[in-house]
């Protein structure tokens, strides 16, 4: 009789790595969910707000027109005006509202004499918001295209 070892059979060893894939398909679910719910949950509150003369919009400020030509010629509210008829029609302007802003245009080849001495008009008159209006610049051409024929001047 011989006697011999049994052959075993070696069971599975334990497991060293942590299996992710059930990990990131219940993240995935939850993102899923919190992607769908999240809208629902900020438009959920319903309020009838209650009606005041308070939350109506302000009026837009109130502002007048100073224009300042080539050759100095002053404009009220386009309309034209001596230094002193400027002068007047500022102060019946902050008499009728301080807070009025002056929208100042002037001729880019105006003196700038002549703006300043519209400027102090207008704050003499108790009239201190003024607003330089300027247009804006025209487009940049592009690189090899042509530019616009010159406009023929009347």
């Amino acid at each position: 009789m011989a006697f011999g070892r049994l052959e075993r059979t070696k069971g599975s060893e334990p497991m060293s790595d942590i299996n992710v894939t059930p990990l990131v398909d219940v993240m995935l679910v939850l993102l899923v969910i919190f992607i769908i719910t999240a809208p629902l949950l900020a438009s959920s509150i319903r309020l009838d707000l209650p009606k005041t003369d308070a939350a109506k919009p302000g009026e837009p400020p109130k502002f007048v027109t100073v224009a300042v030509n080539r050759d100095g010629q002053a404009f009220f509210d386009d309309r034209p005006v001596s230094q002193t008829e400027l002068a007047t029609a500022l102060q019946a302007a902050a008499r009728a509202n301080p807070e009025t802003e002056v929208q100042l245009r002037a001729d880019q080849g105006v003196n700038y004499g002549r703006v300043v001495e519209v400027m102090g008009e207008a704050q003499k008159a108790g009239l201190n918001r003024i607003g330089f209006v300027a247009d804006a610049p025209a487009t940049p051409a592009t690189p090899g295209a042509q530019s616009p024929a010159p406009a023929a001047s009347q």
